[in-house]
């Protein structure tokens, strides 16, 4: 569990007010020395992620944030920060000073985590200096289950501890391939040699989907889409399900029979980490662009781009000759959209294989909440190749979404 990467742990943002005793408390749940503490306010300056085993639930990511109360400028851009990572948690814990009340950025903070839906326990911490029942009343009268609890004294940690890994979300992430494929069946995944992964590796999404068919017991076969020809002639049966790179999938549709289930890693990943219907959906801006229009690639991680990158060369290329539209196509790099998000027509999103499921969502709302249509690399590619609906056809609802949108191919 230790090597479980982190967009796939659950994270759990720790947030409050400087020297509530935030850093204290992931101490005391992860029994490690991992948070500086000092009694000096504004200690963690910025949000810090930790890796690490929470016994008995797994593996998670604890994030230490800065004080919501943080003053000046600099402050400001902090709490921003932990507004962003509370955003992209998947639990959080609110930490209040037992001898305070709740202040304006406190009954804000509440007021945040309750609009964005993010599940959360509250715990009065340091109750070694005793306890101001107006708090207590504050939190009833707001309906906050709370836990009083002493980092230092290491009183009440064990039982908010045990609450906790007991509402701590379960892995609801859709699969990849096991409802598509069972025990015996035969997988096939074209894995073109990718430029822009490592040497020696594969890209993440390849990885899973080899592991997940595995676990589901099923015969799986690698190869390079140029073999694919020769290893579909190799097997007894036709496969039941091929799996390929956006890239290479008009090359492999040709080789692979109408009969057999075809899908991209990126339209799996689509389902996996995002919203398939909703970036099939999309796909209507994509032909109602006007010239001038402006579009944003966004990619959540940063990674040397190669000389023919395919979010910063290939997708405004074909984008451009496929509406054969002047637009005008802006790149971000990183966890955050720009500020000036609501000036674009779409949002074509990388597959956020590096995002926690959570955080996608949390793009995909953002998106909608300011009504620009989004899409994925993997569907537009497919589209703007010719491959929609076939790539579809294994996933009913993002099939029954393509037939409302109701585009001709």
């Amino acid at each position: 569990m230790n090597k479980t990467a982190s967009a796939e742990r659950t994270h759990i943002a720790i947030v409050g007010k400087r020297n509530v005793g935030k850093s204290s408390l992931i101490n005391c749940l992860t029994n490690q020395e991992l948070s500086i503490v000092s009694e000096t306010p504004g200690t963690t300056t910025d949000p810090v992620s930790k890796a690490v085993e929470m016994f008995p639930y797994g593996p998670v990511v604890m994030v230490d944030t800065a004080g919501i109360d943080d003053e000046g400028e600099l402050g400001t851009k902090r709490i921003s920060k932990t507004i962003k990572s509370i955003s992209k948690a998947d639990f959080a814990i609110a930490v209040f000073d037992a001898r305070e009340q709740l202040d304006n950025s406190e009954t804000e903070l509440i007021t945040y985590l309750q609009k964005i839906e993010v599940p959360f326990l509250a715990v009065v911490n340091k109750i070694e200096f005793g306890i101001n029942p107006n708090l207590l009343t504050e939190l009833e009268a707001l309906e906050i289950k709370y836990f009083e609890i002493s980092c230092k004294e290491h009183v009440g940690v064990n039982n908010f501890k045990k609450k906790l890994i007991h509402l701590l979300p379960d892995s609801n992430e859709p699969p990849l391939i096991s409802d598509l494929v069972g025990q015996g069946d035969v997988v096939v995944m074209v894995v073109p040699i990718d430029l822009g992964a490592p040497k020696g590796r594969l890209i993440k999404p390849q990885v899973l989907s080899i592991r997940e068919a595995l676990d589901e017991d099923t015969i799986c076969v690698v190869v390079k889409d140029k073999e694919l020809r020769s290893a579909l002639s190799l097997l007894k049966n036709l496969p039941d399900l091929v799996i390929t790179d956006s890239q290479a999938i008009m090359r492999v549709a040709a080789d692979v029979p109408e009969n057999v289930k075809l899908t991209t890693f990126s339209i799996l990943m689509a389902r996996h980490k995002g919203n398939l219907p909703e970036f099939v959906k999309g796909l209507k801006r994509v032909e109602e662009l006007n010239n001038g229009d402006k579009v944003l690639i966004s990619e959540a991680c940063t990674h040397h781009a190669q000389e023919d990158d395919i979010g910063t060369v290939k997708i405004p290329r074909w984008l451009r000759l496929h509406t054969k539209k002047n637009l005008q196509i802006d790149i971000t790099h990183g966890y955050d959209f720009p500020d000036n998000l609501s000036e674009y027509k779409l949002i074509v999103h990388c597959g956020g294989c590096m995002l926690t499921r959570k955080a996608m969502q949390v793009r995909i709302k953002q998106a909608r909440l300011l009504d620009i249509p989004i899409v994925n690399y993997g569907v537009l590619i497919s589209y703007m190749h010719g491959a929609v609906p076939r790539v579809l056809l294994p996933f009913n609802e993002a099939m029954a979404e393509w037939e409302k949108v109701g585009l001709v191919v």
